[in-house]
């Protein structure tokens, strides 16, 4: 991806170029905000094996400490991706927060704790009336049911469908069955990299980002994404952008036709996946201004 100097030299809006200006010269009021999954861990079939790039925390550990905070926000619960990025007891993330199922869990890194409601009472009717939806299909022949669904805590339920011989196909044909599921149980469905998860409304990554920055009184923001999980947090950024926050879009473009050609036609700077993420990171730590 060549030097630091050049990477930072990429945003293509003026927006983008002004926010990461910001960014680089009043760091200690930024934010940088980040999604999980296909952001700081390589997409795989299992999510139970994700982890966050080698990469991720020592990255993390120069940059952190010069910006106002660092915030990864997820569908998944906090302690799951807290557990899969690596982040308990690790130097130099004090100023690490993570907000699981999208800004419903909190955990922060100087205090250890994690802070949640109690769970919705839809999710769990909607995930016992799963199995026998997904069985009626016939597209998990070569793996279970029982494979295909993530349960997050409580306060959502996900379906992968990475493991069916035709991944896009069966995806598309859940999309209207498990809005109908959804909504006879309170929920919506909230698209992403064949997976689609059912969870409460009135949550999303954009509420979450846009909430916290206005807690922290954040001067500026990046946020990172992959997929159409991400597009709210995108709309978050370009809101308080025209609210003359400065802003920078970043995509983890990964892979191709699974949402992030989207993305990647909104970013300000598109970088290739977790490892360009790292990269990304270690240039914005070596180029960042330090506190006087």
């Amino acid at each position: 991806m060549g030097s630091p100097e050049n990477l930072l030299a990429q945003p293509v809006s003026e927006a983008g170029r002004a926010g990461l200006a910001t960014l680089l010269a009043r760091p200690a009021e930024a934010v940088v905000a980040l999604d999980f999954d296909g952001t700081l861990a390589d997409i795989v079939p299992d999510p139970e094996q994700a982890r966050a790039h080698p990469g991720v925390v020592p990255a993390l550990a120069r940059l952190a400490p010069l910006l106002r905070a660092v915030v990864v926000i997820t569908g998944r619960p906090a302690e799951t991706a807290v557990r899969l990025g690596g982040f308990a007891a690790a130097d130099g993330l004090d100023h690490l927060v993570v907000l699981g199922h999208y800004g419903a869990e909190r955990w922060d890194a100087a205090t250890g704790r994690i802070d949640a409601p109690a769970p919705p009472p839809g999710v769990a009717a909607a995930a016992a009336e799963l199995p026998a939806l997904l069985a009626g299909t016939g597209a998990w022949r070569d793996a279970p049911v029982e494979d295909a669904i993530e349960t997050k805590g409580g306060r959502a339920v996900a379906v992968h469908t990475r493991r069916t011989p035709d991944p896009q196909g069966t995806f598309e044909a859940l999309r209207a069955p498990l809005a109908d599921l959804a909504g006879r149980h309170g929920l919506i469905v909230e698209p992403g990299r064949f997976v689609l998860e059912l969870r409460p409304p009135g949550v999303d990554k954009g509420v979450a980002l846009t909430s916290y920055l206005r807690e922290v009184a954040a001067g500026a923001v990046l946020y990172a994404g992959d997929d159409l999980g991400d597009l709210a947090a995108y709309a978050a950024v370009d809101a308080l952008r025209d609210q003359g926050q400065p802003g920078v879009l970043v995509c983890s473009s990964a892979t191709v036709g699974e949402g992030a050609e989207e993305l990647a036609d909104r970013a300000d700077l598109v970088v290739p996946g977790p490892a360009g993420v790292v990269q990304l990171l270690t240039a914005l730590a070596e180029a960042a201004k330090p506190a006087p």
